[in-house]
């Protein structure tokens, strides 16, 4: 049994009940955007962090998004989620992860799935607006977990959280993610994150060196041999251990939503065995893929249509 109350949504009729198609679909599913105005942000001493910024409501809400592992602010669902927002009276802010988007030449160093001190900045920097933070997958875990850092002290002017296909387990996860009908997936996840560490290579060659690569045959690998170093955590285990969102949860007091599919092909369902707190919510249809949630009856991104009902009603 969960801890995290279920939260009433509209009714879902899922395009897919194949978890491999909806999520492969709702990765190319056309959705029209205006490109935004672009915009940096400084984090940390000699970082920047890049995004796209939608402003329609000048004394409306924001919300800020964050995209997940290997995605950038032009990730289908950033866009479609943008859309509705739009619509429901929100500005947007897309916020690429450090180094993501093109934005390598930013920062002194790479990302991580817990990697929490860019979110924390700009939302620091919105403190005259109200903000909803809603985070996919990666992006999910970094805003779940900066809501358990926060703990009693959430900034007063967020009004909500809310992640979709978080992996709130990393090393569950990244087991997952291993196993033979998620090899297509994994080595997806490598060919970009090897390609991005040569980039950096090339433009930061006293800092970073593609020779790691060489070791590297999985995530856990990838992990091991270059994320965890390079943040000073004793490997990968320790690494998914003191980032995962789970344990940070129960801290949390802003309110605060979940959406999770059962068929989600890279998150074991099991891991949303949440603690008891009433600033969680629940939404886990059966179906769902991970970060597509098609629906056949409008609203066809039926999650981020959840999410939006969500953020409204904590304003």
């Amino acid at each position: 049994m969960t801890g995290a109350e279920t939260l009433a949504c509209e009714p879902y009729a899922p395009l897919f009940r194949n978890p491999d198609l909806m999520t492969v679909v709702g990765r190319y599913w056309p959705v029209s955007l205006e490109p935004g105005e672009p915009r940096r942000f400084a984090t940390e001493p000699g970082v920047q962090v890049s995004g796209r910024c939608h402003w329609r409501h000048p004394d409306g809400p924001v919300m800020l998004l964050v995209h997940g592992l290997e995605g950038s602010v032009d990730s289908n669902y950033m866009r479609s989620m943008t859309v509705l927002a739009q619509q429901a009276g929100f500005d947007v802010v897309r916020l690429n992860v450090r180094n993501c988007g093109g934005s390598e030449p930013l920062a002194p160093t790479l990302y991580h799935s817990g990697l929490t001190a860019d979110l924390r900045a700009v939302v620091e920097q919105f403190a005259t607006r109200r903000l909803c933070v809603v985070g996919f997958s990666m992006g999910g875990n970094q805003a779940l977990k900066l809501a358990g850092e926060w703990g009693e002290r959430p900034p007063e002017h967020v009004a909500s959280v809310c992640s979709i296909s978080a992996p709130i387990d990393l090393a569950a996860c990244a087991r997952r993610l291993g196993e033979p009908r998620n090899r297509i997936y994994e080595h997806h996840f490598l060919r970009s994150l090897g390609a991005r560490l040569r980039r950096k290579a090339r433009l930061m060659p006293d800092r970073f060196t593609v020779e790691p690569l060489e070791r590297v045959r999985s995530i856990i690998d990838f992990d091991d041999h270059v994320t965890a170093p390079a943040f000073g955590y004793d490997g990968a285990l320790d690494y998914y251990a003191r980032c995962s969102a789970r344990k940070y949860l129960k801290a949390i007091r802003v309110p605060t939503l979940l959406i999770q599919a059962h068929d989600d092909p890279f998150i074991p369902f099991e891991t949303y065995e949440l603690p008891p707190n009433p600033a969680l919510r629940l939404i886990a249809p059966e179906f769902g893929g991970h970060v597509a949630f098609l629906s056949r009856h409008p609203p066809r991104f039926w999650a981020a249509a959840q999410a939006v009902r969500f953020c409204q009603s904590c304003l």
